[in-house]
C-alpha cells in the first residue's frame, strides 16, 4: 500500500475514533429535568431549582446524588442556551457530545486502532489525550478580568488557548497534564479558555494560532511562541519572564550593604543552594512577596561559613534590622513551597515597619469590630531626616523588648512630611498636640473610621525616656481592655504609595511593556510585513539623506565659485568669510504677485516702492541704501513696482482701508515716492510718504480740528486722493527729498508704532 492509502486509512481511523463519543449517548436533558421539548425557559428554570434542592450531594442520601446532580447541572445549561438548544433540537447532539467518553466502550479489553496507530509511529492514547482536562480548568473572559489578572500580581499564570477539533491542542494534553503537576506545587496556576466561546479573549491577548500558551504576570501577557512539546523549554520561559533584577546575587563585599538596604521598608531574605543556578521555586517565591522581602541569591562558601548553612542543604534567611543573626530560616534538603510561604508571610515585616502604603496599614492594623479582639497600633510620628534616627532606634529597641504579644498591639513609624494629611487628620482641633515625635495609639474600626489617643509626652531621647515609656505602657494597658474608649476619632483617607513609581518612571515602564507586548504578538504572519515596512522606511530616509548630501555638496561648490570669482576681482578682500549676500529687489506684477503678498508666510513681509519710469533714477539708490542692512533678515522681501502697471490694484487696496466706501480720483505723480509694507498673512499694510501724517504730528502739532482733517491719513491727501489732482501748496517736495525719512520710518516699522492699515482680503493685480 502506497503512503497516501496508509495517510487516509490514518486520517479516517483518527475520525472515527473521535465520532465514536457521539455514538455515547449523553441523556436526553429533557427527561433529566422532567420537562416537554416545547417548556418555556421559566418551566425549564423552575424545574432545575427543585431538581437541584433534591438531588443536592449535601441534602440527599443517595450514593448517586453527585452523578445525578452534575447531570442535571449540565442538561440546565444545555437548554438555557438558545443557540445549543436549537442545536440540540435540530441535530439532537451539541459540542459537549465531542469530549464526553462513553461509559461502555464497544472494546472493553482493547483499543481497536491501537494497532493501526502503533504501526505509523503514533500512539493515540484517549486516556491521556481526552480534551475534557481542558474543559475542567476552563475560564471566561470576566473570570479572567476579576480574578486572574487580579491574583497574577502574586502568582503567574499559565494559560492555554484551545477549541474543539483541533488535533494539535489534543496533542499536547499529556504536555499539559505534567505542567500542571509540576508548576502547581511550586505556586503557578494553569487555566484554559476555550477560544470558540471566548473569541475577544483571544484577540486581546494577540492570539493568532491554536494551541497556544501565554504566561500573564502582573497583568503582563507573554506568549510562548515555540510548540508545546517540551516542559523544561517552557519553564526556562517561565524564568526568562520573571521581573528583571529581583533577585540579586550576593557577593561577601557586597553581603553587609544588601542587609543594611531595610531602609526600603522591606525585609531581607539569602537563599542558599548547592547548585550555582536557582529553583523555580524560589523565583516564584520571591515574585509573590517582592513588595515585603528582598531577596538575594548566594553562591558562596564564605558566606554559607558565616550563617553556618550546611553545603547540601537549601536555605532561606530572613533579617530585619538587626543583620548580625537572622530572625527566622529554614534549612532542608528541598524545601516544600507551602513551608517557604509559611515562614516568610510571619516574618515579612520589620521588627519596626514604616506605614508607607495603604497596604502596609492594612496588613498591620487590621479592621476590626469587635472591642474584646481589638488590635492597637503604636505610631511614632518622625521626619524623613537622619537627625531622627536616634529616636526610631530607641522606638526600635523598645518595640523589640515590648512585653506585648504582636496579635495585641503592633509597632510603627511614619513620615509625617510624606503622610501629611494622614497625620493631620489625627490632630484634634482645639487641642495643642504637636504630632511631631509624639505617639499616637491608633484602632481601626473600618476602612476610613480611626479612634485614636495621643501620649502626652513625646518620645525624647536626650530627656526623661523612662518616663514616657512608663505612661506609654500604662496608656497601652489601659485601652487594651474592653471597656475603655478612646478620648478622639476621626475619618481618614488611605496612605500615599511612597513606593509607587514616578510619572517620568510610569511613562518608561510602559513604554517598555507597550514595546514587550508588540514583540510578543508577533507572529511568523506578521514579521515579514513589519520587515519589509520598516525597510522600505529606512530606504526612503537613506534616499532622501543621499539627495541632501548631494544639495549641499553642490552648494559648497557653488559658494567656492563665488568666493573665487570675488577673490580674482579683488585680492585684497577675503574670499569667503566676507561675503555678504547680494540684496535681491523683485519687480511686484501679476506674475510675482502671489509669491510677494498673498502666499508669505506668518510673519513674513514685502517693502514696496512705489515708482514710475521718470524717478527709477533717482528714487532706487536711496531706497536700495536704506534696506540695504536688514538683507540677511529672511522675513523680509524687497520690491518695487511701476504706478503705471499697479494704479488701479493701488487704488482699490487703498479703498478697502477706507472706514466708508466712495469713488478715488488718485493722481499717480503724487504717488510716486510711497512705500508699503505689507503683511500678506495678518492682511494690513503700513505707508511711509513724505506728506504721511505720522510724519507731521512729529514735526508740529495740528493747531485745529480743521487742519488735522485736512492731514487726516485716510483722507488721502497726502497721497493725491483729492476730487481735485492739485497738490497741497503747503509745501513742495523733489523726487529726490521724497526718501529721506524712509530709514527712520523703518526703524519705527520694526518697532511696531507704525500706523495699520487693515484690509479683509488682498485685491487682485492686473494683468498687462
Amino acid at each position: 500500500m502506497k503512503w497516501g492509502a496508509h495517510h487516509w486509512v490514518y486520517q479516517g481511523c483518527i475520525l472515527i475514533a473521535l465520532l465514536w463519543g457521539v455514538l455515547g449517548e449523553l441523556g436526553n436533558p429533557y427527561e433529566i429535568l422532567g420537562v416537554h421539548r416545547r417548556s418555556s425557559s421559566q418551566e425549564i428554570r423552575k424545574a432545575y431549582l427543585h431538581l437541584v434542592k433534591e438531588w443536592h450531594p449535601d441534602k440527599s442520601n443517595d450514593p448517586n446524588a453527585e452523578q445525578r446532580f452534575v447531570e442535571i447541572k449540565l442538561a440546565y445549561e444545555l437548554l438555557s442556551d438558545p443557540d445549543r438548544r436549537k442545536k440540540y433540537d435540530d441535530k439532537g447532539i451539541t459540542e459537549d457530545d465531542f469530549y464526553k467518553k462513553p461509559e461502555h466502550p464497544p472494546f472493553p479489553n482493547s483499543n481497536p486502532f491501537e494497532d493501526i496507530f502503533a504501526h505509523h509511529g503514533a500512539h493515540f492514547n484517549f486516556q491521556e489525550n481526552d480534551i475534557t482536562f481542558f474543559h475542567k480548568l476552563s475560564i471566561t473572559t470576566r473570570q479572567y478580568d476579576k480574578i486572574i489578572v487580579p491574583k497574577s500580581e502574586k502568582t503567574p499564570h499559565l494559560i492555554f488557548f484551545y477549541t474543539d477539533w483541533c488535533f494539535p491542542c489534543i496533542q499536547t494534553a499529556p504536555y499539559c497534564r505534567k505542567l500542571v503537576e509540576y508548576l502547581e506545587p511550586l505556586g503557578i496556576n494553569f487555566a484554559t479558555v476555550h477560544s470558540g466561546r471566548e473569541p475577544n479573549l483571544g484577540r486581546r491577548l494577540s492570539i493568532h494560532t491554536l494551541p497556544c500558551l501565554v504566561l500573564l504576570l502582573d497583568g503582563n501577557v507573554y506568549v510562548f511562541k515555540e510548540t508545546i512539546t517540551s516542559v523544561q523549554k517552557i519553564i526556562e520561559f517561565i524564568r526568562n519572564k520573571m521581573p528583571y533584577k529581583m533577585i540579586t546575587k550576593v557577593k561577601p563585599n557586597d553581603i553587609d550593604d544588601f542587609l543594611n538596604g531595610w531602609e526600603d521598608n522591606r525585609v531581607r531574605g539569602l537563599i542558599f543552594e548547592p547548585k550555582s543556578t536557582m529553583r523555580l521555586r524560589y523565583l516564584v517565591t520571591a515574585y509573590h512577596f517582592r513588595h515585603r522581602v528582598a531577596f538575594g541569591f548566594v553562591d558562596s562558601d564564605e558566606i554559607r561559613r558565616k550563617f553556618q548553612v550546611p553545603h547540601d542543604m537549601d536555605a532561606v534567611l530572613l533579617f530585619n534590622e538587626n543583620t548580625s543573626y537572622p530572625m527566622a530560616s529554614v534549612t532542608m534538603k528541598d524545601i516544600p513551597t507551602s513551608t517557604l510561604h509559611h515562614v516568610i508571610s510571619s516574618n515579612q515585616y520589620l521588627a519596626l515597619p514604616r506605614l508607607s502604603s495603604q497596604g502596609i496599614l492594612e496588613a498591620l492594623c487590621p479592621c476590626e469590630w469587635n472591642k474584646p479582639r481589638k488590635k492597637l497600633c503604636v505610631v511614632l510620628v518622625t521626619s524623613a531626616s537622619r537627625s531622627h534616627d536616634s529616636h526610631r532606634q530607641s522606638f526600635r529597641i523598645y518595640a523589640q523588648r515590648s512585653p506585648y504579644s504582636v496579635e495585641k498591639v503592633r509597632f510603627a513609624y511614619i513620615y509625617h512630611d510624606k503622610q501629611t494629611d494622614f497625620v493631620n487628620a489625627l490632630t484634634p482641633e482645639g487641642h495643642a498636640v504637636e504630632p511631631m515625635l509624639g505617639i499616637v495609639i491608633i484602632w481601626r474600626k473600618d476602612t476610613s473610621h480611626i479612634k485614636y489617643e495621643w501620649v502626652s509626652s513625646k518620645w525624647e531621647v536626650e530627656k526623661n525616656l523612662n518616663d514616657t515609656t512608663s505612661q506609654l505602657e500604662r496608656t497601652i494597658s489601659r485601652l487594651l481592655k474592653s471597656t475603655e474608649t478612646f478620648s478622639y476619632e476621626a475619618f481618614v483617607k488611605d496612605l500615599f504609595d511612597e513606593h509607587a513609581k514616578g510619572i517620568l518612571g510610569q511613562v518608561i515602564s510602559r513604554s517598555i511593556q507597550f514595546m514587550e507586548q508588540i514583540y510578543e504578538g508577533l507572529g511568523k504572519e506578521q514579521i515579514l510585513p513589519a520587515l519589509s515596512i520598516l525597510g522600505t522606511v529606512l530606504f526612503i530616509l537613506g534616499i532622501g539623506y543621499f539627495m541632501a548630501y548631494l544639495v549641499r555638496i553642490e552648494e559648497e561648490s557653488i559658494q567656492k565659485q563665488k568666493a573665487r570669482a570675488k577673490s580674482g576681482n579683488n585680492n585684497n578682500e577675503p574670499s569667503n568669510s566676507n561675503y555678504q549676500p547680494e540684496l535681491k529687489l523683485h519687480e511686484l506684477r501679476s506674475e510675482t504677485y502671489n509669491a510677494l503678498v498673498r502666499l508669505l508666510k506668518p510673519g513674513c513681509r514685502t517693502i514696496v516702492l512705489v515708482l514710475d519710469m521718470q524717478s527709477r533714477q533717482q528714487l532706487m539708490p536711496p531706497f536700495h541704501k536704506a534696506v540695504w542692512p536688514y538683507r540677511k533678515n529672511k522675513t523680509l522681501m524687497f520690491s518695487y513696482m511701476y504706478i503705471e502697471r499697479g494704479l488701479k490694484w493701488y487704488k482699490e487696496l487703498l479703498q478697502l482701508s477706507l472706514p466708508e466706501e466712495r469713488e478715488l480720483n488718485i493722481n499717480p505723480r503724487n504717488c510716486v515716492g510711497t512705500v508699503l509694507s505689507l503683511n500678506g498673512h495678518r492682511k494690513y499694510f503700513c505707508v511711509f510718504h513724505a506728506k504721511h501724517m505720522e510724519k507731521k504730528k512729529r514735526r508740529h502739532e495740528t493747531p485745529n480740528k480743521a487742519s488735522t482733517e485736512r492731514l487726516d491719513c485716510e483722507s488721502g491727501a497726502f497721497i493725491g486722493f483729492q476730487t481735485d489732482s492739485s497738490e497741497s501748496e503747503e509745501e513742495v517736495l523733489l523726487q529726490g527729498t521724497l526718501l529721506d525719512g524712509f530709514s527712520n520710518w523703518l526703524d519705527r516699522l520694526f518697532e511696531g508704532s507704525t500706523q495699520r492699515f487693515h484690509i479683509n482680503y488682498w485685491p487682485e493685480f492686473p494683468i498687462k
